[in-house]
């Protein structure tokens, strides 16, 4: 029987959405492995709307869910509708996205706040003892809704990962435990069934983050 998963987006682009490649990587492994997804998304405004281009905020206003349809081809559900009893795992891509419309950790590091729908889904999915998947900066999200848990936001000693330590400490002193891996593998967190990979937090070659989320998506799968 296929596994049923949700994967929830941010919106579309690195810079203020979810990161464009990690999202379609979930996607392919998924497919690869013949799960059944839905692609879920909040209905709320981004924080800010980047030029990707030059790199800096417009004074344009963009909705996540919105945007999000653009990576879903259309085929997405607003993330009040997601019921956890319909699925078997849940999957957040990276991006800033995650950081800004997610939650606030771009702005306010540790002492942010997660998106209330977000937090009722996640909340959700670890009551039921189903598993969530986690890539690039998003693990911060279980870090602040999971004192204790374990997460990977890549390798503090490789210089390909530059903002992997103070992301790292942060993780750390929010009680939870930073398992430094390299951005072809995934850390699995058996108590809390919480499975993450760094992508894009470092900067290797696509095929490397590309290969990684493909082994977080494995290990989701395994526990679903």
């Amino acid at each position: 029987m296929a596994k049923r998963v949700a994967v929830v987006l941010a919106g579309c682009g690195v810079f203020d959405g979810s990161e464009i490649h990690e999202a379609s990587a979930v996607l392919v492994h998924l497919s690869r492995q013949g799960a059944s997804v839905k692609v879920f998304a909040p209905d709320i405004d981004q924080m800010h709307v980047v030029d990707h281009l030059k790199g800096a905020p417009t004074e344009e206003k963009r909705n996540v869910l919105v945007e999000s349809a653009r990576l879903a081809r259309g085929d997405i559900q607003d993330l009040s509708q997601l019921n956890v009893k319909d699925l078997d795992a849940v999957i957040f891509p990276g991006g800033f996205g995650a950081a800004k419309n997610l939650c606030s950790w771009a702005v306010e590091g540790k002492d942010c706040s997660v998106n209330e729908q977000v937090q009722t889904v996640l909340k959700a999915f670890h009551a039921e003892h189903k598993p969530i998947g986690l890539c690039c900066i998003s693990p911060v999200l279980a870090a602040k809704v999971f004192p204790g848990c374990e997460v990977t936001v890549g390798h503090e000693n490789d210089e390909r990962c530059p903002d992997v330590p103070g992301t790292a400490a942060a993780i750390t002193e929010l009680g939870c435990k930073h398992v430094c891996k390299t951005v072809s593998e995934s850390h699995v967190d058996e108590k809390n069934k919480i499975v993450s990979t760094s992508a894009f937090m470092c900067k290797a070659p696509l095929h490397e983050i590309f290969d990684g989320i493909g082994t977080m998506v494995q290990d989701v799968l395994k526990l679903a």
